[in-house]
């Protein structure tokens, strides 16, 4: 990650760049929906609590197995379908006083770990006044985007190998991947159960801890492991904080992860955030033919 600050006539302006392919990238706020009403605890802490945080991917992936606790061997409600979801991201960065956030929505298929988001940019975060939203293919590895800009032609692909950057791509696409940022849970120390909540009309459980990448990396799935693992060697601390929402099925409703890196000048916080709701829509997705890549040179802006 390179860490820019641009001055203009309002100011400084930190953001957070793109380490490979240059588009602004940002922390992720709260996606619409967030929780309401209080918390009423219902006993589901201690290590009933971490249980249910480690097996959140499983849980969405559809391959969670064993008794464990009420709230995370329970398979999917009947008539729902696991392994695919609606998404909303948000990724929003502070610092120097400014705040900047991009946010994204699609779909993302749990099972085979790829997905569609189309990411907005906020005006001028790439330099323009308005920017054509990007589309992002999501795949085990790897990181598509259309609508690139910097000399990308708009017909053309731009392909990253996730296991190459040094955030993983927890940031770097302006949207952490859903299946990663779940996979993030499995390196969860400690957790404390916040009590009951209700997000977006769906009863939740709400999950506060830490959640450490290199544990976590060691123990995702095959699809997330190189590029958490890559995250471990690349973040200023392994140590993430995070809120996590549990519905009654033990499906990630919702998490929040933030960050924390710097390369020059003071720490730059990023906070992802990553709505998942209509479990069970068709997704379908169909990564780039390979003359549908660009390879040529991307202008640095």
């Amino acid at each position: 990650m390179v860490v820019r600050r641009h001055r203009s006539g309002s100011g400084a302006r930190a953001v957070c760049a793109l380490a490979v392919v240059g588009v602004m990238a940002t922390a992720a706020g709260c996606s619409g929906g967030g929780g309401g009403g209080s918390a009423v605890a219902d006993g589901q802490g201690g290590a009933e609590a971490l249980d249910a945080v480690h097996r959140a991917a499983a849980v969405l992936a559809g391959t969670a197995s064993g008794t464990g606790t009420a709230v995370a061997a329970v398979g999917p409600a009947p008539g729902t379908t696991a392994g695919t979801a609606e998404v909303r991201t948000a990724m929003e960065t502070a610092a120097g006083g400014t705040r900047v956030t991009i946010r994204g929505r699609g779909s993302y298929d749990f099972r085979s770990g790829r997905g569609r988001l189309m990411v907005v940019l906020p005006k001028d975060a790439a330099g323009e006044d308005e920017h054509r939203p990007i589309t992002e293919l999501l795949a085990p590895g790897a990181l598509y985007m259309r609508n690139r800009g910097a000399g990308v032609p708009a017909d053309k692909w731009v392909r990253v190998d996730t296991t190459t950057l040094a955030d993983g791509n927890l940031v770097t696409g302006g949207a952490t991947d859903p299946m990663t940022a779940a996979e993030l849970l499995r390196g969860a120390r400690r957790v404390t159960y916040a009590g009951r909540t209700v997000l977006a009309g769906v009863p939740v459980r709400h999950y506060r801890g830490t959640a450490e990448i290199g544990l976590a990396a060691r123990g995702a799935g095959p699809g997330s492991r190189g590029a958490l693992t890559a995250a471990a060697k690349g973040f200023r601390t392994d140590t993430v904080p995070f809120d996590a929402y549990l519905d009654d099925q033990g499906r990630l409703r919702k998490v929040r992860h933030r960050f924390s890196f710097a390369n020059e000048g003071p720490p730059v916080e990023v906070v992802s955030t990553t709505l998942l709701f209509g479990f069970g829509v068709p997704v379908s997705v169909q990564l780039p033919d390979g003359r549908d890549i660009y390879t040529g040179r991307i202008r640095q802006r």
